[in-house]
């Protein structure tokens, strides 16, 4: 890419800036008119709330701002990466998808589009293609290189179907094929895929396993949505409470994402949660204990009320068990009996806890809605927490900046 390039791409950063997400709104339409069959692998539940398409206008914004230097993007790269190869992603996915987004800068920019903008945009995507097929496919390299170890869509049985609340069941999925699973890093997700006769539709959803790793299966623990309107991604979770049974086959990838625990880790460690957001923590809480972690570990949770809070016994257990592993549990609203066994009432405010790690290393993970994950992350960074320290997982397309 020439100087020159580079520098009609920075030149375009203020009307990506202002037109991203109606150049990206645009771009979607266009490519599942004449590529309808992308819509079995893209969510369209995060179509219709717009997160894709916000998600996808900052990231080419992002993108167009480093363009001198793109590998300052690696870290994006690695999240969406493994994304992609959860979905089975490959290159050729690629070449469709830039034709589409070139075209739709011609048709949404029109006469600040020029020919040298148009060709300088061309040159970048496909540098950007190259990169992250590039990096995907040592993705996908790692992936069979593991003990038991795969890559694409593998079926799975329902082994065992668990309430773990009200509102959250647990799935045990093992292989179809009777073989083993590699295991996973704790904090990772698979992806479960299924046909949705709403849509007409296979559709892909990421679920947090919530086991420690092993090699007979994989758990992951589902909330059930609530509503009249609900979009895709609630549509499966409850296609998988209602209509999935032991016994019934399941496709899934191999595990993915890279909000994990720092492999081998000695730290002291604090696991920050709200609702369903425990799932991918649960793992982490699990595997530490598996390795007889000794330092401190902080388990903080909250969530509405008792009937809503999954793993509550298991939890209970661990901490009564493990002198290292303390607990503190919010709900919004408590009862005399929760306020006797020490749940704290409202919503989870890190601030009125005194006994979190003195250790400045410890690290933090925190996992639960985009609100909850920006308070936590704030309040951590205002108690003088280094940002090196603090992970988050956000469920759906990243749409949250915390730099």
């Amino acid at each position: 890419m020439t100087d020159e390039q580079k520098k009609l791409i920075t030149a375009t950063v203020p009307i990506l800036k202002e037109n991203g997400v109606l150049l990206t709104t645009h771009f979607y339409k266009r490519m599942f008119t004449h590529n309808p069959e992308l819509k079995n692998i893209f969510n369209m539940g995060n179509q219709q709330s717009g997160k894709q398409q916000t998600a996808l206008a900052m990231a080419v914004l992002a993108y167009a701002e480093n363009i001198a230097n793109p590998m300052v993007l690696l870290p994006v790269v690695d999240r969406i990466g493994h994304k992609h190869t959860s979905l089975d992603i490959r290159p050729e996915h690629y070449i469709i998808v830039g034709n589409h987004l070139i075209e739709s800068i011609k048709e949404v920019l029109g006469d600040p589009a020029t020919p040298a903008i148009i060709d300088a945009w061309g040159v970048a995507y496909q540098q950007l293609a190259e990169l992250m097929s590039g990096h995907e496919a040592k993705l996908y390299e790692q992936q069979t290189s593991k003990t038991y170890g795969w890559t694409g869509w593998r079926p799975f049985i329902l082994g065992k179907k668990e309430a773990e609340s009200a509102e959250i069941t647990s799935f045990y999925l093992y292989p179809g094929d009777g073989g083993k699973v590699t295991p996973h890093l704790p904090g990772q997700y698979l992806s479960i895929r299924t046909f949705l006769k709403s849509l007409n539709l296979k559709q892909a959803r990421q679920y947090s396993i919530s086991s420690a790793p092993n090699e007979d299966y994989y758990r992951i623990s589902v909330k059930r949505e609530k509503g009249v309107n609900l979009d895709t991604n609630g549509l499966i979770s409850n296609y998988l409470h209602d209509a999935v049974n032991e016994g019934d086959v399941l496709d899934l990838t191999a595990p993915a994402g890279n909000f994990v625990l720092t492999e081998n880790t000695t730290a002291p460690i604090v696991l920050i949660s709200g609702g369903v957001g425990l799932t991918p923590l649960m793992s982490m809480l699990q595997s530490l204990i598996a390795k007889d972690h000794e330092n401190p570990i902080t388990w903080i949770h909250g969530c509405r009320n008792k009937s809503v809070h999954a793993f509550k016994d298991h939890l209970d257990y661990i901490t009564t068990t493990k002198s290292n592993v303390k607990q503190h549990t919010f709900y919004n609203v408590i009862t005399p009996e929760d306020k006797e066994n020490g749940i704290l009432e409202g919503y989870l405010d890190i601030n009125t806890i005194p006994e979190l790690p003195k250790d400045p290393d410890t690290n933090y993970f925190i996992c639960g809605p985009s609100a909850f994950i920006t308070r936590q992350y704030q309040d951590l960074q205002a108690k003088g927490i280094d940002k090196k320290l603090i992970f988050f997982e956000e469920f759906g397309p990243q749409v949250l900046q915390m730099n």
